[in-house]
């Protein structure tokens, strides 16, 4: 059983699986938030690297940040992540957010996550992801096809994931930048517990989410500053086909 004791209503969960390189820089970012009234949970799925060593580090020179490392050794985004939100509705979150480790939040993210979640009083809540500026040297031509890339992505859910059992209308949430109430994480079965290679895991939960209530909203002003490294590896038309279904399957899927 987890602990019970109560630390904040808002938990942030970032899972990571040898992240040693680009984990430093988003818990940087998380430590530089306007709003610092937020609880963090650093999910290890089974690092071989230092990646825990950094995270534990992190969680010691923090304070007042409350950081606390767990481990979820059944390898997959979904397991880690879902790992990572039962343990902080456990210890009292009233909303979680999720980021992932290679990740860059803008610094009002948990600002405009508050203003949402409490002040306008939504169950869920969505960003925009952009491509990180800081990871590898893009041509102004690339950006572009990358920004091309993700508006087709936000717009193909559009015309192909309506139906009646919807109760609002699709957008895209990327597991980088979501946040939910408890209750609705509970009521919807949460993320599925899968690998990386099975399912987009955060559009399990979004579809979940849109049969349950109409009290969600994409928020331009929640921006995750995304790693392009999978856009790199796979090229642009393949990333597209592993996050349609995953039709790539490429050679390697851990890329780090």
């Amino acid at each position: 059983m987890f602990p019970t004791a109560t630390a904040s209503d808002l938990y942030v969960v970032v899972p990571f699986f040898n992240e040693e390189r680009l984990l430093p820089q988003t818990l940087d970012a998380l430590s530089k938030q306007q709003d610092r009234n937020f609880s963090i949970v650093l999910v290890d799925n089974g690092s071989t690297d230092t990646s825990a060593e950094i995270a534990a580090e992190f969680s010691h020179r923090m304070h007042p940040l409350t950081v606390e490392v767990i481990q979820e050794p059944v390898k997959g985004t979904g397991a880690a992540a879902d790992t990572g939100f039962r343990y902080a509705i456990a210890r009292g979150a009233r909303w979680i957010a999720r980021t992932d480790a290679d990740c860059l939040p803008r610094s009002n993210w948990t600002r405009v996550l508050r203003q949402a979640l409490e002040a306008d009083g939504l169950d869920f809540v969505a960003g925009k992801i952009k491509p990180r500026h800081d990871e590898t040297s893009l041509t102004p031509a690339r950006r572009a096809l990358i920004n091309l890339a993700i508006w087709l992505a936000e717009n193909y859910g559009k015309i192909h994931r309506r139906g009646p059992q919807f109760r609002y209308p699709y957008f895209m949430v990327a597991g980088n930048n979501l946040a939910i109430s408890a209750e609705l994480y509970l009521q919807s079965g949460g993320f599925p517990r899968s690998a990386l290679e099975e399912v987009n895991e955060d559009r399990i939960l979004s579809e979940a989410v849109r049969t349950l209530t109409a009290n969600a909203a994409l928020r331009d002003d929640l921006v995750v500053y995304n790693s392009v490294r999978r856009m790199q590896a796979y090229g642009v038309v393949n990333t597209l086909r592993w996050y349609r279904n995953r039709g790539y399957r490429p050679d390697v899927v851990d890329i780090r």
